[in-house]
């Protein structure tokens, strides 16, 4: 099952970044799609700062988010701290586009071109303004032979024929990966299946609502046919008895997964909101390589967490209380712990840490957690998850990834 991008929330719309040099007109470029002001238009040079986002309807596709970014020859100290921030914003993006104008394809923009082969991002090249400087034909020559692209021309000030023209590039230039969706947990269930998600209501839990990882799993039950069946942790054991059903899935909160391994028979398959979240985005191969490594850790070993939102810490947080708690206790070591909230940068090299452990990341894309772990798995950096993390300090890890493995126990990843 895949969802349709009409249907996807903001964690997993298409990101697209605009780029340029200052004054280029990125931010009325947007105004120019969207059909209303949603950017910081001036004309003075760098009037936009930090990287902003605003969601967009694609007629014909659905929502994304377009990021408007400063521009990428600012100037003095200042300057060069608004690049930066154009630059790691690549780590969120999809699909770029690089506005240029008056036909000027120089060092920055081969600067920015550079990085976004680097990053393996697709990308348009948008000759903007041509209503006041038209597109030089040898220009589009040299593009199409050095980097097999061509340049759209684009005019805020012309009609919707060039709108359209560049919305149909976005249409075709969005790869597949972007717009796609797997299951949650589609494959694991059949038409008619009951499925137990069990969600405590503690601290923790949003005032009169549900965690995004909850709501969505209610919505990827609901879209492959079968039940769900939402309840508290004190109340799994009495349903059970109560009413002889016997579920085909149990989905527990990561925190409470002793309470659920006790309270759900074996023969019905467990796991945890959050090891369902590590297959669904993360790199869920890593992860079961990597998890293992925690009965590893040494005195003095720092350990990073990663959490991709950033929210008010309770005094028995997960990320910063309970998983450090739990894998001290668990190991027996004196551990240092690091944790790092939304996208911010990692403190000292990836390399000083011996383990990096990742949240579900449900309010940002794939692209966007796969980045964030990325760095860390190519240095051989052990990565794991939240819930994948707590499952195997709890002596529970291989029920919990059963139902995305088969029968297979972590050792043949490794």
């Amino acid at each position: 099952m895949h969802m349709s991008a009409s249907k996807k929330g903001r964690e997993n719309k298409v990101h697209i970044g605009i780029y340029g040099r200052r004054n280029n007109g990125k931010s009325s470029l947007i105004n120019s799609l969207a059909g209303q002001d949603i950017s910081i238009v001036s004309d003075v040079a760098g009037t936009t700062t930090d990287p902003v986002k605003k969601s967009f309807e694609i007629t014909g596709f659905g929502p994304v988010i377009l990021i408007d970014t400063a521009g990428i020859d600012d100037v003095g100290e200042l300057g060069s701290l608004r690049i930066k921030k154009s630059f790691d914003s690549l780590k969120l993006i999809d699909l770029a586009i690089l506005v240029i104008t008056n036909n000027g394809v120089d060092a920055p923009e081969q600067q920015m071109i550079n990085a976004f082969k680097k990053a393996d991002i697709p990308f348009i090249l948008v000759h903007n303004k041509s209503d006041i400087h038209a597109l030089k034909p040898e220009l589009q020559q040299r593009i199409t032979q050095s980097l097999n692209h061509k340049i759209i021309e684009y005019s805020c000030v012309k009609d919707d024929i060039v709108k359209e023209n560049l919305i149909r590039e976005i249409k075709n230039s969005i790869p597949e990966s972007a717009m796609e969706t797997p299951t949650l947990i589609g494959d694991l269930i059949q038409y008619g299946d009951i499925v137990l998600l069990i969600t405590p209501i503690d601290i923790e839990a949003p005032e009169g609502r549900l965690i995004l990882p909850q709501v969505q799993a209610i919505r990827d039950i609901l879209d492959n046919d079968a039940v769900a069946i939402v309840l508290k942790e004190r109340e799994v054991d009495a349903f059970l008895r109560k009413t002889g059903i016997k579920p085909a899935l149990a989905v527990t909160d990561s925190q409470i997964f002793l309470k659920a391994d006790a309270s759900i028979p074996t023969d019905i398959p467990l796991t945890g909101f959050s090891v369902m979240l590590a297959r669904y985005k993360g790199d869920f191969n890593a992860y079961l390589q990597g998890t293992p490594k925690i009965s590893d850790l040494q005195d003095g070993d720092k350990v990073l967490l990663l959490e991709s939102c950033t929210h008010h810490v309770a005094c028995d947080d997960i990320g910063r209380i309970k998983i450090p708690r739990w894998i001290s206790d668990f190991t027996g070591k004196k551990l240092e712990f690091v944790v790092v909230s939304g996208l911010d940068n990692v403190p000292g090299e990836i390399t000083d840490y011996a383990l990096v452990i990742q949240c579900g990341g449900c309010v940002i894309t794939r692209r966007q957690l796969i980045n964030r772990i990325q760095p860390a798995i190519k240095a051989g950096v052990p990565v794991t998850n939240y819930g994948m993390a707590i499952a195997w300090v709890q002596g529970i890890y291989e029920r919990a990834i059963a139902p995305f493995t088969g029968t297979a126990s972590s050792e043949d990843y490794l």
